[in-house]
């Protein structure tokens, strides 16, 4: 593979395209649950118990996401000698995810 910027690297097959867009589309049909829960005044802690498992749901895809970067991306800095770059990058990221 050349050797291009970080930002531009993409590892994921089509087969792993296809089942995150596919998690993301059920996360949609979730937060459109949660909205019509609010609308319809149902009880608090089911509406939060939702939320949770949405968060839980998108939360598994950046996992996956993160999991093709540090095995493409991560991995072919490191054997092109740029692995200091992307291993700061890619902490940057967890530091973020951990924040929230």
């Amino acid at each position: 593979m050349e050797s291009l910027p970080l930002s531009k690297m993409v590892y994921r097959s089509d087969s792993q395209k296809d089942a995150l867009v596919a998690r993301m589309r059920k996360i949609e049909g979730q937060a459109r649950g949660v909205a019509r829960m609010i609308e319809e005044g149902r009880y608090c802690v089911d509406i939060v118990q939702q939320l949770t498992s949405l968060s839980s749901a998108t939360d598994e895809v950046a996992l996956r996401l993160l999991e093709d970067h540090i095995n493409g991306c991560v991995a072919h800095a490191i054997k092109e000698e740029r692995g200091e770059e992307a291993i700061r990058e890619l902490m940057d990221v967890v530091r973020k995810a951990i924040r929230r």
